[in-house]
């Protein structure tokens, strides 16, 4: 049969599943030339390897990032997920900011989704596991049950996107389902903390992923500003509340792989890490906000 082929395969083995989501990894790039054979040797060795996503449709249906799906086979319709003019300016409102793509197709029926390989890991979740709400950082998101509602949150203060450097907004996805995410970030290295009734404090935006009940601001690092100078901190983001936070160990930006992810993603014509601007209504409304810090 076709997927006894497509896993059969002595170069492809699967490294992770969850729901319908199947996490494929090539092994080598065996489609290389000469030239490139040391490269792509030394990226084996270091976990630098293809990954790619198989969705299993058994009458269910999946939401997948602009761009990213491969091939399709089987009884697999695709539809938009735009109802209307009035939703469609509504998700493209909500694509500026979040960085993600505004038209996410659907797939539904009976067959098996492709999606494009990747050299980023892919972390599958499942959104009931984080309270039922779980909020991305930017560019993370690559697919999900369709059964999950997507939606643009706001910070709760602006002065938390101009000085926590997380953005103003962050999609967030709500009620029971998987989602797969790209990440520069292995699941090996990701740090997860658990709070309850509890604050986490970050220098940075090392925070991926966290549970939509957890309240997320920037504050001072000592209780004056003469005192968060002095300790070489400044500002650091708070989360608090009772949920789930998932942290790299490094702030994405410092990662070499970082530049090449993202020029990949670009080729594809697909939302990479986050490089928006804010506008100048909200830089005004970000520093009252940082106005608000001194008082």
């Amino acid at each position: 049969m076709f997927e006894q082929n497509l896993l059969s395969r002595l170069n492809v083995e699967m490294i992770s599943s969850l729901g319908g989501f199947k996490v494929l990894q090539h092994k080598r790039d065996m489609s290389t030339i000469q030239t490139a054979a040391t490269k792509e040797y030394f990226c084996s060795q270091m976990n630098i390897q293809r990954k790619q996503v198989l969705l299993e449709l058994n009458g269910n249906s999946y939401c997948v990032q602009a761009g990213a799906m491969q091939w399709f086979s089987g009884q697999v319709t695709m539809n938009s997920n735009i109802k209307g003019v009035g939703d469609f300016l509504g998700k493209a409102l909500g694509a500026t900011v979040t960085k993600e793509s505004a038209a996410k197709p659907i797939y539904s029926g009976t067959g098996q989704v492709m999606l494009e390989a990747t050299y980023r890991h892919i972390l599958l979740t499942n959104v009931d596991d984080w309270g039922g709400q779980i909020i991305l950082d930017d560019g993370l998101f690559l697919a999900c049950d369709a059964s999950l509602q997507q939606k643009v949150v706001a910070r709760s203060n602006l002065s938390s996107a101009a000085l926590g450097k997380e953005g103003l907004f962050n999609l967030s996805l709500i009620g029971k389902g998987v989602v797969a995410l790209e990440s520069i970030v292995p699941m090996d290295e990701l740090i997860e903390i658990n709070l309850k009734d509890d604050c986490m404090k970050i220098d940075g935006n090392m925070a991926i992923a966290w549970s939509g009940s957890l309240n997320f601001t920037v504050e001072k690092s000592a209780k004056s500003l003469i005192g968060s100078a002095l300790s070489g901190e400044g500002f650091v983001n708070v989360y608090r509340g009772t949920g789930k936070i998932w942290m790299a160990p490094v702030m994405g930006g410092s990662y070499s792989a970082g530049e090449t992810v993202a020029t990949e993603t670009a080729a594809k014509g697909r939302t990479g890490s986050k490089a928006g601007k804010i506008s100048v209504g909200d830089a005004i409304d970000a520093v009252s906000g940082i106005l608000d810090l001194f008082t």
